[in-house]
């Protein structure tokens, strides 16, 4: 075995080995799954027992499911219905966004960040989380019902307006952010164009002549998700927008559905190793008084956007039992909020505390609303054997 392929395999075997024991010891303590891989990255991460010295990569590789994932909830969703759903969601996801940004804003002045930061650590913190809201929501209910419709509306609507504040924070002047968010946009509608354009002439022929042949579909799907994730991330985009967009590309083939049965366990490894990177950034020697402020506001921010998103669905009409639990899956923060901050830090723009109050609100939103939806509502992953549902 090469010498440089050690490390990769023993870290894998690390994390894979203590998130099945902490997951053990959870599941029989009644506790969520995830915040088992949570607890794994901190106790054998760069700042537990150091088992895994650097996290970086695993992150990366973590990111993988993330990808998926998108592409998995772009292969059930038709592109016609897609359009009709960001109409309807994108008043309610703007006006939820502009009353986090002011509620985390008035906050982060109320504890002495500076205006830079606390602007900053507002926009960070909006948005609610893709992967945590879209893994705890039953696979039935996310594809063939109401509420997995809005909430996948939702969560795109806010992962753009994400994308667009990464950008803003890596330009200089309004003049260019401008032309910026334009370019992006531009570059968004060709990448569509030429994916659709690619699974009619391309794609759907390959699966018409060799659909027959199980292992080809899976390869060549796989392909095309992580070309186009690829190619997005090479133009300026995201790599899940990307993902998202080859997966809806690909939503009008008959195979589309058995594709998604097949991705799944996929999906749930990397997924594994997103949520130990998550644990493994947590660095207690760092505390601070803002350590403790972030802990605290978390807290706070999940009852405030679960009452949020409570207001806004039932100012448009929805029904109070969907109203309830779907404010409930998105009330927590989200993984966006780590690449924001990164993406001010980077530029200079964001103070070490105003990264940590980032980094702590996140994570408690992470652990309360995870641990709130498992043992309320349905899950694949629930404790409760009634609430258990895929």
């Amino acid at each position: 075995m090469p010498i440089e392929l050690a490390p990769i395999i023993f870290e894998l075997c690390a994390i894979i080995i203590s998130a099945a024991i902490l997951g053990t010891l959870f599941l029989y303590a009644c506790q969520p799954i995830i915040l088992a891989y949570i607890a794994a990255g901190v106790v054998i991460g760069p700042y537990g027992f150091n088992l895994i010295p650097n996290a970086e990569h695993i992150t990366q590789i973590g990111n993988i499911g993330v990808i998926l994932l998108l592409f998995l909830i772009g292969l059930n969703l038709q592109p016609r219905k897609l359009l009709n759903l960001f109409k309807e969601s994108a008043i309610i996801t703007l006006g939820t966004c502009i009353f986090f940004f002011t509620i985390t804003l008035l906050f982060c002045l109320a504890i002495q960040l500076s205006l830079l930061d606390a602007v900053i650590c507002a926009a960070a913190l909006m948005f609610s989380s893709t992967v945590i809201g879209l893994k705890l929501i039953p696979t039935t209910t996310l594809h063939h019902q109401r509420m997995g419709e809005v909430i996948t509306s939702i969560l795109l609507v806010q992962d753009v307006i994400a994308i667009s504040v990464i950008i803003f924070l890596n330009m200089d002047g309004g003049n260019a952010m401008m032309v910026g968010f334009l370019l992006m946009l531009g570059k968004f509608v060709a990448i569509c164009t030429l994916a659709f354009i690619g699974v009619r002439y391309i794609i759907l022929p390959l699966f018409r002549k060799f659909d027959v042949i199980q292992e080809y579909s899976f390869l060549a799907t796989l392909a095309w998700c992580f070309f186009w994730a690829e190619l997005s991330h090479q133009v300026g985009l995201s790599y899940e927008s990307g993902a998202f967009i080859a997966g809806i590309s690909i939503a009008t083939s008959r195979v589309s559905q058995a594709i998604s049965v097949h991705l799944k366990p996929l999906r749930e490894f990397f997924l594994i190793l997103f949520f130990f990177a998550i644990g493994a950034r947590m660095d207690f020697s760092e505390w601070n008084h803002y350590t403790f402020f972030g802990i605290a506001f978390g807290a706070v921010m999940v009852g405030i956007k679960y009452w949020g998103f409570s207001t806004a669905l039932k100012m448009a009409r929805e029904k109070p039992t969907m109203q309830h639990e779907l404010s409930a899956r998105l009330s927590q923060a989200s993984e966006f909020s780590f690449l924001v901050a990164y993406a001010a830090m980077i530029s200079g723009l964001l103070s070490m505390e105003a990264v940590l109050f980032i980094q702590m609100a996140t994570i408690t939103t992470f652990i309360i609303s995870t641990y709130w939806v498992v043992n309320r509502f349905p899950t694949p992953i629930s404790t409760v054997k009634k609430l258990r549902k895929d």
